[in-house]
């Protein structure tokens, strides 16, 4: 996925200017896409000069505007071919599963401080997303409750079940990587007798 469709994504709920975007990447999209927003502007402008989306200034507080971004037909065509496009993978890099892999080169109190910090990570990673699905469920969430209002109504119970199950395959990877981080403790434990190492909450 390139940081072009995850902005296109966004915008098929409707115009935004580059700030809006910004925020609502990082609050919907930016789940499973993260971009900075040096890199949102530029390809805004670099969208807008390919067709894909037609930038108009609006007026923003009493003496400033700012560019308003609305997808187009190009927009929403390519978008569409994206999203029916069987998609390839990335070469795998998981920094935590090699750092792991190496733990005979740790102190165990080392290894043990890593594996609490990555359980804690995504235990908080539950809890925000969780709160964001049951906020979609309940058409509560901000994004959501944008998106449904510019959606015909026999195509809302479509948005909110495909976003509620990706946001339910995020938290079982989350809670998957909370049980190998408590596994790699038990590991830990057992390859160093005596010395007792703590599960996470």
């Amino acid at each position: 996925m390139s940081l072009r469709y995850a902005l296109l994504a966004v915008l098929t709920a409707g115009p935004l200017t580059g700030y809006d975007a910004a925020k609502r990447f990082s609050s919907s999209v930016g789940h499973v896409w993260s971009a900075p927003d040096s890199q949102i502007y530029p390809e805004l402008r670099r969208m807008e000069r390919e067709g894909l989306l037609v930038g108009e200034e609006v007026r923003w507080g009493p003496n400033s505007t700012k560019t308003q971004y609305r997808i187009t037909d190009a927009g929403v065509e390519s978008f569409r071919v994206w999203v029916n496009t069987p998609l390839g993978y990335s070469p795998t890099r998981d920094v935590h599963r090699t750092q792991a892999a190496y733990f005979e080169w740790a102190s165990p109190e080392s290894a043990r401080q890593i594996l609490l910090a990555h359980a804690a990570h995504h235990a908080r990673q539950v809890e925000l997303l969780t709160v964001i699905r049951d906020g979609i469920k309940a058409g509560t969430d901000p994004a959501i409750s944008r998106r449904l209002e510019s959606a015909p109504q026999s195509d809302r119970e479509r948005i909110i079940a495909y976003k509620v199950h990706m946001y339910d395959g995020m938290i079982a990877q989350a809670n998957m990587e909370i049980d190998w981080a408590r596994e790699g403790l038990d590991l830990v434990n057992r390859m160093n007798p005596g010395r007792d190492v703590d599960q996470p909450e």
